[in-house]
């Protein structure tokens, strides 16, 4: 004979995983922790959003100084073609050249 049956009243006592109630008394302030949890998460969010746009901006000068720097070396490193040069110039550059036969 089970042991559970010879105690009388074993089947009526309560344990916590049988207690299905709520650790907050009053649901009105469950709704108050949530707003309190949603306005400090708000907050760290706007403040997570400025830091994020300021490097955002840091990002976008540093961007537009590797730029000009790109641009000006760009420039230098193209050499400026005067304007007298005329076709004979490019008949001589041509000419410049010069073939070889190779012997294998």
């Amino acid at each position: 004979m089970p042991i559970s049956r010879a105690i009388k009243g074993l089947q009526s006592i309560k344990s916590m995983q049988n207690v299905v109630k709520s650790g907050i008394p009053n649901k009105e302030e469950s709704d108050f922790i949530k707003l309190y949890l949603f306005e400090k998460e708000r907050t760290r969010l706007k403040s997570e959003e400025i830091r994020i746009l300021l490097r955002l901006e840091i990002i976008q000068n540093r961007l537009k100084e590797i730029q000009a720097y790109n641009d000006e070396k760009a420039g230098q490193m193209i050499p400026p073609e005067p304007a007298e040069k005329s076709k004979k110039s490019k008949k001589e550059d041509k000419k410049e050249w010069k073939t070889m036969s190779i012997d294998y």
